[in-house]
């Protein structure tokens, strides 16, 4: 995990003078990108000598993503599926999206279905790595179009795979609508709600940070279908504003743009599940970009200000705190980071008391569950401890702390040591969702390690054959299981008291 000081590594980076034209075609065609390669300092993702000298290859890999996503949107919109849980109860045309029905019925049979995605969803990493490798030859208007395009289709569809959406909504209506802290209390509380039956953690206390739990707050005054669409625009919106925080700090960095946000946007996971699944990462991201482009510039009030709504919305982000402080120097830089998030924490902690008391979100329950595929639980089943047990889980907590550490005192690149760090973060979680990958995404682009790149192109391809539904279907027939060993099974039971 040190700084990568090669050739490969650092030619992600620009002369001020090449940087300064980046805006126009000519500007774009001469720009040295970043390598992503996953072998010698020779290669990249491919080959040079295979890979793709004409753009077209990058225009149809850039439609093969789009199809893909098209092709899920409207399998999901069509009835209820598998695709899109808890449809199976109620599908009302507020939730299904203004597509269904369009083209008729298609593939209802689960197993069939489950296959279907799990090839679409292959062939959209494979379709990632060729964009890649081709983004030399895309012009950075083709790669803006198709990201929106992206967002645009994705809007349309109701949230695929999980229901986290609902449960956003669930806990806003809880203390807004019910008046009931949802640090204190469940879902469970308003069976009465409507929103209930969409929800699936029942008795599980609300883990989200009170910035973006206040937020959320006002949609809980709206009808349902009404703030459910305010919240998947919203959302969008976001992931959208994230995307340009990619952009402008590669342009400050001197990075090719057209690589950073391709690098992150055109991820699968970064589609399928986070953008396809409305989740919330997309409002830490946001400020905690801005935090960095904001130190970029000089401004270091603004960027710690930045940095705390960014922990106040999740709190994986303070993870970016000892590497701004690294990059924030000398000292008065320091001291005016640090100046901007206390006066920023005061009225987020003033209106956190006011709405919350003393409470605080409950991070524990979640990070003591297992996952089958979280590095913990592949370990412990390795080290023949029956899965992930609660000393290899503080075991993963420590690495974390140690990795930080070294990076710090070893004072490489800064961006590269914050998506180490993150990277780690990520493989300690015994609950590992394969979302989690976009923490350490715009890291990867923007940082000067291409190992980093690498490690972390392997571990999106890990995350996506660990959680396609065809890799549980073969488990199943062969019967095999990561879940099976004493500490698997406890992780189930309290995960079932927690849904039900």
């Amino acid at each position: 995990m040190r700084h990568d000081a090669t050739q490969g590594g650092m030619s992600a980076a620009l002369p001020s003078a090449s940087a300064s034209r980046l805006g126009g075609p000519q500007g774009e065609t001469a720009v040295v990108l970043p390598r992503v390669g996953l072998s010698g300092a020779g290669s990249g993702l491919f080959r040079s000598r295979l890979a793709l000298a004409r753009p077209v290859y990058g225009v149809l890999a850039l439609g093969a993503l789009l199809a893909g996503s098209l092709a899920v949107v409207v399998f999901a919109t069509a009835e209820p599926t598998i695709l899109v849980p808890r449809s199976r109860f109620d599908f009302p045309g507020w939730l299904s999206g203004p597509l269904h029905g369009v083209f008729g019925r298609l593939i209802a049979n689960p197993h069939a279905l489950s296959y279907g995605f799990s090839a679409v969803v292959v062939a959209m990493t494979v379709a990632y790595g060729v964009a890649l490798a081709s983004v030399r030859l895309l012009s950075m208007r083709t790669i803006v179009i198709v990201v929106v395009a992206l967002h645009m289709v994705l809007l349309l569809s109701p949230p695929l795979q999980l229901t986290d959406l609902f449960n956003y909504l669930g806990y806003a209506r809880l203390g807004a609508l019910h008046h009931l802290n949802p640090y204190t209390y469940v879902i469970a509380n308003e069976r009465h709600d409507p929103v209930y039956e969409l929800t699936t953690w029942y008795n599980l206390r609300s883990p989200y940070g009170p910035a973006f739990t206040l937020l959320t707050y006002p949609l809980a005054l709206m009808p349902l279908p009404v703030a459910y669409w305010v919240l998947k625009t919203v959302t969008v919106l976001a992931s959208l504003g994230f995307i340009a925080m990619v952009w402008r700090c590669a342009r400050q960095l001197g990075h090719d743009p057209r690589f950073a946000v391709l690098f992150v946007a055109a991820n699968p996971i970064f589609l399928i599940y986070a953008l396809g699944g409305f989740h919330n990462d997309v409002f830490m991201l946001l400020p905690a970009m801005a935090s960095i482009s904001l130190l970029l510039d000089g401004r270091d009030r603004w960027s710690g200000a930045t940095l705390t709504l960014a922990v106040a919305v999740k709190f994986t982000a303070v993870l970016l705190l000892p590497f701004l402080l690294l990059a924030a120097r000398p000292v008065r830089r320091q001291v005016r980071l640090v100046g901007g998030m206390v006066l920023a924490a005061i009225p987020l902690a003033a209106a956190s008391l006011d709405a919350f008391g003393h409470t605080i979100p409950n991070l524990s329950d979640q990070s003591s569950l297992l996952t089958s595929f979280s590095i913990p639980n592949l370990l412990g089943l390795v080290l023949g401890q029956g899965g992930g047990t609660p000393t290899l889980v503080r075991l993963g907590s420590v690495a974390v702390v140690v990795v930080v550490a070294v990076l710090v005192w070893r004072r490489g690149d800064w961006l590269t040591g914050a998506g180490w760090s993150t990277l780690a973060l990520v493989c300690s979680l015994a609950w590992l969702v394969p979302w989690y990958i976009v923490w350490v995404l715009p890291l990867a682009a923007l940082g000067s390690s291409i190992r980093l790149r690498r490690a972390t192109v392997v571990f999106t391809v890990f995350l996506v054959l660990s959680f396609i539904p065809a890799t549980s279907l073969i488990m199943t027939q062969l019967k095999l299981s990561t879940m099976n060993g004493p500490a698997s099974q406890a992780s189930l039971a309290r995960q079932a008291r927690l849904e039900h």
